[in-house]
């Protein structure tokens, strides 16, 4: 059986670990794009001479040719401007839109068949300019956002209480901004409640922190994060190749779930073989529900700018 193609497109921070943790984990030959000759093929081949190390055999090729990464089974779109300090997601949306918009051109024209799973903010934008640029299924198309914020959330946590990362699952639900829900009431820790361990003013701040997690990063080492956003990329694309039915939040497309009408946002949903195949929906408390209809609000005024770029 052919191996699976996995396409990533940019060569920087985001893109090259994404495309060094796919490598890990053998799911497929991958392909490293750029609009920068020679960073795609020096990191490209970085990581084809780390393979002997690391114990992987997949074919790692970097290009800036789009032609290349014909026939792919997933793109992750990571190309676009980082984050400075003292910049909001928002600040990079004519940019980056500009540049998403490019991308997902090149990717329905060499891989009209595969999943876009993007990575660029600000994100619940990018993943609606990428699905109107493409027409393709909204199942095909997904956004990298709750995977790092639940795992950013989880890993407070666990500082918290001591306890491995591994046996909290979190709910995170909206937009990838400063507005996002991260939900403590279904946050377990192996099955027990955090708000059976934690108290109130406590799981308060590490959810401000969790929203925060991303200019926290930005201030420390002046640019975007990049090691998180590129495991959960990975993670998603895995459950699509490997049709894991795994369940966690991305930005997925909804129409009356939640009652969004028509955009994609952040919630919990099953990614297998078919992308997205499922949106969960919750039932939320009044609480909850209002602070949903604030982040989702924000994500249709950004992507309502954004249809204006297209």
């Amino acid at each position: 059986m052919a191996r699976k193609k996995i396409t990533v497109a940019g060569a920087g921070n985001v893109g090259a670990t994404t495309a060094f943790i796919a490598a890990q984990g053998q799911l497929g030959d991958i392909v490293l794009v750029d609009i920068v000759k020679g960073l795609p093929e020096g990191k490209a081949l970085d990581m084809a001479q780390a393979g002997p190390l690391c114990g992987y055999d997949c074919k790692i090729t970097g290009t800036t040719d789009w032609a290349q990464t014909a026939g792919s089974d997933i793109v992750i779109i990571t190309s676009g401007m980082p984050r400075k300090p003292g910049m909001s997601r928002d600040d990079l949306l004519a940019k980056n839109t500009e540049i998403v918009k490019s991308v997902a051109e090149q990717v329905v024209k060499y891989s009209p068949d595969s999943f876009i799973i993007v990575v660029c903010n600000p994100l619940d934008a990018m993943v609606n300019a990428a699905a109107i640029v493409s027409k393709f299924k909204k199942n095909k198309v997904m956004g990298m956002a709750g995977a790092l914020d639940t795992a950013r959330f989880a890993y407070f946590i666990s500082e918290k209480l001591g306890v491995s990362v591994n046996d909290i699952q979190c709910v995170l639900m909206g937009g990838h901004g400063d507005d996002m829900v991260p939900l403590a009431r279904f946050t377990t820790v192996s099955g027990i409640a955090i708000t059976e361990l934690i108290d109130e003013k406590s799981i308060e701040e590490m959810v401000q922190r969790a929203r925060m997690g991303g200019i926290e990063v930005v201030n420390l080492m002046g640019t975007s994060a990049y090691y998180a956003p590129a495991a959960g990329a990975v993670k998603m694309a895995e459950a699509i190749l490997l049709d894991k039915k795994t369940v966690l939040p991305c930005c997925a497309y909804c129409d009356k779930e939640y009652g969004v009408g028509g955009y994609f946002v952040g919630v919990p949903v099953v990614i297998g073989a078919e992308g997205v195949e499922k949106v969960i929906e919750l039932n939320l408390n009044q609480k909850e529900k209002a602070e949903l209809a604030v982040s989702i609000e924000h994500v249709k005024e950004l992507t309502d700018k954004v249809k204006k770029m297209l």
